[in-house]
């Protein structure tokens, strides 16, 4: 089946809010063998609604809409939906006095604007929302299923996964799609295309489709499956492939599906009973705040110096300032003598350090902007890799961080 979903809401279009309710769901549909073809992002606008709608029901047999469900004026999907349905308005006392309750258990005085959400359309099947005041609602014309549901996001997911997921499932047939996820990194998409190209096309013959979502870094390669008909069959068929591109790109992989290098390196510390300091300066806390969205990162992870400064390198790791006005503050020397630094002071297994010139500014002919030194440090010594890396800052700071965690999963595993 097709579905489609359109999210309402001029702050997605200005920058101001990044959508994320659709990829959620994206995701979350996809599980459930419910294929989204196309998702939209329109303005608050009474035409622009009504046109997204009659659009998608020509395409989709599930049209979910996000937004625009506020009690205020320049929320008007509302409005647009009974339009759309030829229906009306009507004030819905079950909802009235849900947000009413609502109101009353936060201390909170309920506005007359407020006394609004309760006004739904007739015609509609509502779906109570726990959550906040703004109802799900679930329409059906012409064999095509609407959903309407708030745009605030812990709102809509809880309706989905509460509600209107099982509603769905029941109300249409759903083949099963099945997805797999390799991860690598430090290799470009390209290069990666030609090397796989021999093991690509075998893909054919069993239907599998491959798909590169490149990031920063990293290539996502995703084997894909819909319509699956026999799907033990094909598990087997997809373990074997997948087996088959490890034998091929092993250098390159660091994960399957949704591993991150932060988890990854945190399991790799815990099961050798191991433990991590950081010594940052171009990266400024990235990598500690990957690795510390981990949790239990307690278990393995000792503590970040952030040393900015040239003068706190020799103040806090040790660095001696001879080193640096020999060698600059960016080069193998420094970043091998704050990696050292930093397991000394923490009695560390393993210490990650980082210095370079992220950008804008700063480079040099001889150091241009991107250059970056990568230290590690631990029970065989102590080492350093050099990366050039762009000009954009926040890009670079990414990548140094990846890079880093990403050697450190190499050194552990040896």
């Amino acid at each position: 089946m097709q579905a489609e979903i359109i999210s309402i809401g001029d702050e997605l279009l200005v920058g101001q809010t990044i959508n994320t309710n659709a990829a959620w769901l994206g995701e979350r549909l996809n599980k459930d063998g419910i294929r989204v073809y196309r998702a939209t992002s329109i303005a608050d606008e009474h035409s622009e609604i009504i046109k997204a709608m009659d659009e998608a029901s020509k395409r989709s047999q599930l049209v979910l809409i996000t937004g625009g469900l506020g009690p205020t004026k320049d929320d008007v999907t509302k409005v647009a939906l009974c339009d759309y349905f030829n229906t009306k308005l009507v004030v819905n006392e079950e909802v009235l006095q849900r947000v009413s309750e609502m109101f009353a258990a936060r201390n909170l005085p309920m506005l007359e604007v407020n006394k609004k959400q309760a006004e739904l359309p007739q015609s509609c099947t509502i779906i109570p929302n726990l959550r906040g005041t703004a109802s799900g609602m679930w329409f059906e014309k012409d064999g095509v299923v609407f959903v309407s549901m708030p745009g605030v996001p812990f709102e809509m997911e809880h309706l989905m996964e509460n509600v209107l997921l099982e509603k769905i499932r029941n109300h249409f047939h759903r083949p099963a799609i099945l997805h797999r996820t390799i991860l690598t990194i430090g290799v470009g998409e390209s290069f990666l295309a030609q090397k796989i190209e021999d093991w690509e096309n075998s893909l054919v013959e069993h239907k599998i489709q491959l798909a590169y979502l490149p990031s920063p870094g990293m290539v996502k390669l995703r084997m894909s499956v819909y319509d699956v008909k026999d799907k033990e069959a094909l598990l087997q068929i997809m373990s074997l492939k997948e087996k088959e591109l490890l034998q091929i790109i092993q250098e390159y992989v660091y994960g399957f599906e949704k591993d991150t290098l932060q988890s990854i390196v945190g399991d790799l510390l815990r099961q050798t009973n191991a433990t991590l300091t950081l010594a940052e300066s171009c990266t400024g806390g990235n990598i500690a705040q990957l690795i510390t969205s981990v949790a239990g990162a307690s278990e393995y992870f000792q503590g970040s110096f952030i040393t900015y400064a040239e003068k706190q390198k020799t103040a806090v790791l040790g660095v001696p300032a001879e080193l640096i006005d020999k060698y600059n503050v960016v080069s193998s020397q420094v970043v091998e003598a704050m990696a050292q630094g930093a397991r000394m002071k923490t009695n560390s297994t393993w210490a990650l350090s980082t210095t370079g010139i992220a950008g804008p500014t700063g480079g040099t002919e001889a150091i241009p902007i991107g250059t970056v030194w990568i230290g590690i440090a631990g029970p065989n010594g102590v080492k350093s890799f050099k990366f050039q890396f762009g000009k954009k800052r926040e890009t670079n700071i990414l990548l140094a961080s990846n890079a880093a965690l990403n050697l450190l999963r190499k050194e552990i595993i040896g």
